[in-house]
């Protein structure tokens, strides 16, 4: 990203051969922090800033790797590389703090739009079953209203019935009730097999159909 950062480090190293470190190279303390600087270096341009920061195990790693790998003639092992800091230019920093609050305020934005979304939806669920419950109870009471209206004519009927029963046997009871009622049931008799002549091709009449005197004595 062409920033220029500045890195501390710590490294841990051992001496495993005295001679070699004593012979094999002047300062071999220098050699170590040179090489470390190097390969600091070296990796840090392979990477962006943002990896940078999110890398540190791999830089560690990376450059344990090379100080071994050229330490052995020296007698010297690392045996770890630690970056305590990365220091980069104020003007950066502040770009990467401006970066970070603008990715929390998205994030806050996300979070207030889902929560309003998932507010909405409850309140549009909450409506729906409202709904559904009050057209369930208009339902009920239409259904019960109706039932009560044909209980109430059921009754009505019952009741007509009855009055028309009492006001037939209250006729049989007086002078010449028998004689009417043998008329009326001649007349339904007739007529009923009018109707049956009607309805069908085919009619089974009683052997005795023309006297209907003594069916109605019957």
């Amino acid at each position: 990203d062409n920033v220029t950062l500045q890195i501390d480090g710590v490294l841990y190293l051992r001496v495993m051969d005295p001679y070699k470190a004593s012979y094999g190279v002047e300062d071999p303390e220098y050699a170590v922090t040179q090489l470390a600087q190097t390969t600091m270096r070296s990796e840090l341009g392979k990477l962006s800033l943002d990896r940078v920061f999110r890398e540190r195990e791999s830089l560690n790693a990376s450059i344990v790797d090379a100080i071994n790998q050229a330490s052995d003639c020296w007698g010297i092992r690392c045996l770890r590389y630690e970056i305590k800091d990365i220091h980069v230019p104020p003007r950066v920093k502040e770009s990467m703090q401006m970066q970070v609050e603008a990715e929390r305020r998205k994030r806050a934005t996300v979070l207030e739009s889902e929560g309003t979304r998932e507010s909405a939806i409850n309140v549009a669920e909450g409506q729906k079953q409202a709904q559904i419950l009050a057209s369930e109870a208009e339902k009920a009471e239409q259904i019960n209203k109706a039932a009560g209206r044909e209980a109430n004519a059921m009754l009505v009927k019952a009741r007509a019935k009855a009055e028309a029963i009492q006001l037939l046997a209250a006729a049989l009871s007086q002078q010449h009730g028998n004689a009417a009622a043998s008329l009326s049931v001649a007349e339904q008799y007739v007529n009923a097999f009018s109707k049956l002549a009607k309805d069908s091709n085919t009619v089974l009449l009683p052997a005795n159909t023309g006297d209907v005197t003594n069916m109605v004595a019957q």
